[in-house]
């Protein structure tokens, strides 16, 4: 893989993951509660699945070389 593509890929992985914490901050923090708060490691972890598919992308891609 080149090394603009693979800079590309972290980058988009970077992207996701803070696009994932913004959107639990954005939906969950303003009304939080002790429900929310049990759950939050969950919900957060789904949040992360995306950039964590992508870095697994990557990485696989990577290994090939």
């Amino acid at each position: 893989m080149k090394k603009v593509y693979s800079c590309l890929w972290l980058g988009s992985v970077f992207l996701a993951s803070a696009a994932g914490i913004a959107l639990f901050i954005v939906l969950f923090v303003p009304d939080l509660n002790i429900y929310w708060i049990i759950l939050a490691p969950v919900i957060l972890a789904l949040y992360q699945a995306p950039a964590v598919f992508i870095f697994w992308l990557w990485k696989k891609h990577r290994s090939k070389e």
